[in-house]
């Protein structure tokens, strides 16, 4: 039977005793950075694969920079506690991890300096996030990404999300899966948790970082996947709202989201309202290589096996 561990205040733990006090700054002011780990389950091996652990936490680095965060244990051993958390949990089956940094001083005062910081890693099990295989139907939000004059983007704070939340709900309320939000500009940022691409005539394209995108470690491998695996480039350029609707296919990625097809938007099918062919390609090779398969991308996976305890 899995036992979830976590690693709080220094220590590993068993996740129920993870707990923080409700005056905790971050609890209060959404003063918190954070990354989201997939642990992809291969049945055959029976091994959880963590995917571009190394990456995540270089990003979690960055988003500590712009928070004034203080990250005190480095990049290796951070990662070498995510594998131990994962190892000692005893899951088989997919899981995500969540590494986050905050402000733990419990004081009330909206400041981000002259405060302690704490990190904490826990793991949950977690299975599809999207329809992988039929595809998402999407509404274009009437909620606008976040601006970087407002609240970096490319950091991953916990407090912007109330912005995806809003625009998921809006979606959701609304009978569609997911949102595409917009920036201030009008042109296409991202989804509530993804990257976005479209493909016309054969070309990738995705939105560039400076339309309030987060700069997302699936989408860069997606866009490495498609040069190295199909010979497509992916251009970065802004994209308008009505080029979704023109769009021969949409996909979206993210950690969670892994890579989901799009087959409508705001009630029009994406080209003939099933996953398009260049999609479905780039997404065996995806699944493939999040999941230790493909020998040419191991090298973006840590393979955690369960310990037997007695």
């Amino acid at each position: 039977m899995p036992t979830p561990y976590a690693y709080f205040q220094g220590d590993i733990v068993p996740l129920e005793q993870a707990k923080i006090g409700v005056m905790t700054h971050a609890f209060n002011y959404g003063t918190a950075v954070f990354e989201g780990i997939r642990g992809n389950w291969n049945e055959d091996d029976k091994t959880i694969y963590l995917f571009r652990v190394r990456e995540h936490f270089q990003r979690l680095q960055q988003s500590c920079k712009i928070l004034q965060l203080d990250l005190h244990d480095n990049i290796d051993r951070l990662c070498e506690l995510t594998l131990e958390i994962v190892e000692r949990s005893g899951y088989e089956e997919d899981v995500y991890i969540r590494p986050l940094v905050y402000k733990s001083s419990e004081q009330v005062g909206v400041r981000l300096h002259g405060l302690e910081s704490d990190t904490v890693i826990f793991i949950t099990p977690f299975g599809p996030y999207l329809d992988i295989e039929k595809g998402a139907r999407c509404h274009t939000s009437t909620w606008r990404r976040v601006d970087d004059l407002g609240i970096p983007p490319r950091a991953k704070v916990t407090g912007i999300y109330v912005n995806s939340a809003l625009a998921k709900t809006e979606a959701q309320l609304n009978g569609f899966d997911e949102a595409i939000m917009l920036n201030a500009d009008g042109h296409v940022s991202e989804g509530s948790g993804e990257n976005i691409f479209i493909i016309r005539n054969g070309r990738i394209i995705t939105p560039m970082p400076s339309d309030n995108v987060l700069e997302g470690i699936t989408a860069a491998t997606a866009v490495e996947l498609a040069s190295k695996e199909l010979g497509i480039e992916t251009v970065e350029r802004q994209i308008d709202r009505s080029e979704l609707y023109i769009a021969d296919e949409i996909f979206m990625t993210g950690t969670a989201a892994h890579l989901t097809p799009v087959v409508e938007v705001d009630r029009r099918p994406v080209g003939d309202g099933k996953p398009g062919p260049i999609t479905s390609q780039l997404s065996a090779i995806f699944f493939d290589a999040i999941k230790g398969k493909n020998e040419r991308y191991r090298h973006w996976c840590t393979p955690a096996r369960t310990r037997v305890t007695s």
